[in-house]
């Protein structure tokens, strides 16, 4: 009677039979093909293509990774130096009148005014002419209950820069209710800025 394989161990193929760098695995008389060509058969042409490409993803990881660094550096040295101060606003609409908005330091680290900007985006006349601030919001040095106030005075048209104030009827009135105002703070030495506080319009 032919006996069977043994089932605990391996058993070397006949070479004629096997393809080269293929393993077989002696498993209940049955052999499972085990292929491994991938991984033990090396093709010296494929093998410079192959250092190429992870040389040029270590690159890109080593580029990217310094970027980064310089961008979130960048961003750090913005936060380090702003100063910590928070802003009240007070808006007063005025139907058929002019506009005003008063922004006060609430708390916080003194600032210069040279270092503070009061921009807007949105803000009209009455007759819907686009205006922006013209003027100098804070001057001198800015602490904890300095009040400025925005309005058709501090405003200028932005077809003829013109002041608000001085334009007659319905382009002498401003309208900030669709209007968002930011109090910037600027570092001269280094042009960053960073936004201290933000208000927006009822109709934002």
């Amino acid at each position: 009677m032919e006996s069977r394989a043994s089932t605990s161990g391996f058993q070397k193929a006949d070479a004629r039979t096997v393809p080269e760098c293929e393993v077989f695995l002696l498993n209940e008389g049955l052999y499972i093909v085990m292929h491994l060509k991938q991984l033990l058969c090396t093709d010296d042409d494929a093998v410079s293509p192959v250092i190429g490409v992870v040389l040029m993803v270590a690159v890109t990881v080593i580029l990217a990774a310094v970027i980064a660094t310089f961008v979130l550096g960048v961003g750090d040295s913005v936060n380090d130096t702003a100063p910590q101060a928070s802003f009240n606003f007070n808006y007063e609409q005025n139907g058929g009148g002019s506009d005003e908005l008063a922004i006060t330091h609430n708390a916080g680290d003194a600032i210069a005014g040279e270092n503070l900007n009061v921009t807007s985006t949105g803000a009209a006349t009455e007759d819907d002419d686009s205006a922006s601030i013209g003027t100098d919001v804070f001057t001198g040095t800015i602490d904890a209950g300095t009040t400025a106030t925005i309005n058709n005075t501090t405003f200028k048209r932005d077809s003829d820069n013109k002041v608000l104030s001085s334009a007659g009827g319905p382009d002498s009135r401003l309208n900030l209710s669709a209007a968002t105002v930011r109090v910037v703070y600027i570092d001269t030495s280094s042009d960053s800025s960073a936004t201290l506080g933000r208000w927006e319009g009822p109709d934002v």
